[in-house]
């Protein structure tokens, strides 16, 4: 068996023709492909025995394989790679998938936030997969951060941006917080915060921490990392990534091998550490990407595929990202142009409120 696939245009156009057959089968229905299956619909009056043998050679090139004795064929991994780069045909979006996108941004919510939550759903209910909304961070010079006590396990964090921007969280504060400790960590803060980003912020505060441990109360020191980690990805109301229609992958569990995978997904899901590398992703290329199983960085152990874009901001800087997950046999020729047509409306959207 060959590491990398041949080059789709070193193949003879029979060897072609039932490759792409094979695999647009599977695709469709998710099941192995036969060579009788082939040989009705075949563009080509051949015989059975024939395509068995294309079949086998496809096998020997590691593009395809057998599930089990005796039963058709399902493209590999490395099958599906070339299909996707070689013979995938994009169709155009359709229109009530497009209105369906559209209607999410024409809401009168200001918050980003929200707007891309509903993104988020609608995306998952065009493409029946779970999708994946990565949300910009915001990149504002810091004007003041201020802590309030609410009780003795809760507390409120105020963050003001200098564009105006409020961001408020609650959290659970350290024990043994007093009002005291809170305007002495906001104190600190403020000092320092002035004209950084949050980006910016978490390498200033741990510098400083270093260098001031003697004049900052230990308290006080703890409180300042747990609210800068707010910001951060610590807890579901704060994390960028937002994820929704993960029920929809339920629908290909027909075996317990299915079940197995789509358990693992759900877990890489609900763990969503590593978010970063969503982006990263996307980054790496212009345009709609495709990550096929083990190629997915992000759920490597799920066997899915991840479809993702990146958005722009209104200087042409990648800010987030967009993404569908499913499984390896996805109808890529129609997700694709539906991420490409949700990216590109996303970063108009943040252009615009920009």
């Amino acid at each position: 068996m060959t590491e990398q696939p041949p080059n789709i245009d070193e193949m003879n156009t029979r060897s072609r023709e039932v490759f792409r057959r094979v695999v647009e089968g599977y695709l469709e229905s998710g099941a192995p492909v036969g060579s009788r299956t082939l040989t009705r619909d075949f563009s080509e009056k051949i015989s059975a025995a024939t395509i068995r043998n294309v079949m086998q050679d496809l096998e020997f090139l590691g593009l395809v394989g057998s599930p089990h004795v005796s039963a058709g064929r399902i493209p590999t991994q490395l099958g599906l790679r070339m299909f996707v780069d070689g013979l995938l045909e994009v169709g155009d979006l359709d229109g009530k998938d497009r209105e369906t996108i559209d209607r999410t941004l024409t809401t009168n919510d200001q918050d980003v936030t929200s707007v891309l939550d509903q993104v988020g759903t609608a995306l998952s209910g065009v493409t029946h997969g779970a999708s994946l909304v990565l949300t910009p961070k915001h990149e504002a010079p810091i004007k003041h951060i201020e802590f309030v006590s609410l009780s003795q396990d809760r507390a409120l964090v105020v963050l003001v941006f200098g564009d105006g921007h409020v961001e408020n969280r609650i959290f659970t504060p350290p024990p043994g917080q007093t009002p005291s400790s809170m305007r002495e960590a906001a104190n600190f803060l403020n000092a320092i915060a002035a004209g950084h980003t949050l980006s910016e912020l978490g390498a200033v505060i741990a510098r400083e921490i270093k260098t001031r441990r003697q004049e900052i109360d230990a308290l006080a020191a703890e409180l300042i990392a747990d609210g800068f980690a707010l910001w951060e990805n610590e807890g579901e109301a704060t994390e960028r990534l937002i994820v929704r229609g993960r029920g929809n992958l339920l629908g290909d569990g027909e075996n317990e091998a299915d079940l197995e995978r789509i358990r693992t997904l759900f877990d890489d899901l609900e763990r969503k550490r590593d978010i970063a590398q969503f982006l990263d992703l996307a980054e790496e290329g212009d345009g709609v990407r495709i990550f096929i199983g083990s190629e997915n960085k992000l759920f490597s152990l799920s066997g899915s595929s991840l479809v993702v874009s990146p958005y722009m901001n209104a200087d042409r800087k990648i800010i987030g990202a967009v993404g569908v997950i499913g499984p390896t046999r996805l109808n890529y020729g129609r997700i694709v142009p539906i991420v490409n047509y949700t990216a590109k409306l996303v970063g108009k959207m943040i252009a615009d409120r920009s």
